[in-house]
């Protein structure tokens, strides 16, 4: 059996590599290769090339790496034409997944999507491409399956794999200790996984720490980066900021344990934080013109998974053009000083994780997916 499986970005790297090891229990034989990043590497994936190192965001950051990109899809082409693997899986990063699943079907083979992209939140003309280029989808959010079999796409519920890396993760003990022997109320600073995202967000949550700071003189700031690259991004910041803030690379899930509650941009982080039943308030910080078509696109009342899970505002939201820092400043203070309110949002989070935090999506995933390859050879 030969599957190929593609991700663009961290997070897909992440579940495909997990995907990866549980198809790999099912199959030891089968080959694996792709499109990815440094996990789905360790994971015994053979990358035709590393995707990830390409993740971008927006429509002149993908125009920068055009070429770049068609010179994938055409190598993948050739790949396929050559190799024919049983099936393809894709994972998130619609953009280039569209493409590149266009491409197999014109070869005849089935696209598989894991993790699909949230066409049920805004541009949900697109479930038209959806029916037309995937052979299947494996929905990650009961809701998502419901809406996407209404309108005629072939789909199987297995959960989100981030619960699977969740349930998996060993928190550094260490770094607990070190940070819960030391004075002080510990807020986190999630600012993204992508340098734009990064770039975008750091210095508004920066100065909503500051203001938070001057009223709550106790408090302190941790900072998660995704890399060393970014860390230094934000290692500036706070310099300018004049906060005080530490910046720590691979300590996301220690920082969210750690926290009374998290400023962090809009992602899947959110799900973690739920999982570990942190309060949060989510900021989104886009370009004026990427606000205004998102509010002409997006037809939900939320734009975080946990709201839209919960069917509440258990997460502030701000997404915006403009510093949000001032409401941040004050959604964040009203956690630290209302103990009240804080308990009230923890206990509403522990209930909405044991309804929906349930591990196995990436087994079940790779049950449907050899199962699927193997009847097609």
């Amino acid at each position: 059996m030969h599957l190929f499986i593609s991700a663009g970005e961290p997070s897909g790297d992440l579940h495909g590599a997990n995907l990866i090891r549980e198809i790999k229990a099912i199959d030891p034989n089968v080959r694996l290769t792709g499109f990815g990043g440094d996990r789905m590497a360790a994971a015994s994936c053979q990358l035709i090339y590393p995707l990830c190192k390409h993740s971008v965001m927006g429509i002149s950051q993908v125009l920068k790496q055009i070429f770049t990109f068609i010179r994938l899809l055409n190598d993948a082409e050739e790949f396929f034409k050559k190799e024919r693997p049983d099936a393809i899986v894709v994972i998130d990063f619609p953009g280039f997944h569209w493409k590149l699943a266009k491409r197999a079907k014109a070869l005849g083979i089935p696209v598989i999507y894991f993790v699909p992209p949230q066409i049920w939140a805004w541009a949900q003309w697109r479930v038209k491409k959806m029916r037309r280029l995937i052979t299947h989808v494996l929905s990650a959010l009961p809701f998502e399956h419901d809406w996407l079999s209404r309108r005629g796409v072939p789909s199987t519920y297995v959960g989100h794999p981030y619960f699977d890396e969740l349930a998996a993760q060993k928190l550094d003990a260490e770094f607990l200790d070190a940070q819960r022997s030391r004075p002080g109320r510990i807020v986190g600073i999630l600012p993204g996984s992508r340098n734009q995202e990064v770039t975008m967000n750091v210095r508004e949550m920066l100065r909503a720490a500051k203001l938070v700071h001057r009223t709550v003189p106790s408090t302190r700031f941790l900072i998660a980066a995704f890399n060393e690259h970014q860390a230094e991004i934000c290692r500036a910041a706070v310099v300018r900021a004049n906060v005080p803030a530490e910046v720590h690379v691979g300590h996301t899930p220690e920082i969210i344990e750690l926290a009374e509650c998290c400023v962090a941009v809009s992602g899947s982080v959110s799900l973690e934080m739920m999982y570990r039943r942190t309060p949060a308030i989510v900021v989104y910080r886009m370009k004026r013109m990427t606000l205004k078509i998102a509010r002409k696109l997006v037809k939900l009342r939320f734009i975080t998974l946990v709201n839209l899970l919960a069917d509440e505002l258990l997460y502030p939201e701000f997404p915006t053009d403009r510093d949000p820092s001032v409401q941040v400043a004050a959604e964040v203070l009203e956690l630290l000083t209302d103990a009240d309110k804080a308990r009230t949002i923890r206990e509403k989070l522990a209930a909405l994780c044991d309804r929906v935090a349930k591990p196995g999506a990436c087994a079940a995933a790779a049950k449907f997916i050899t199962s699927f390859a193997a009847n097609r050879r």
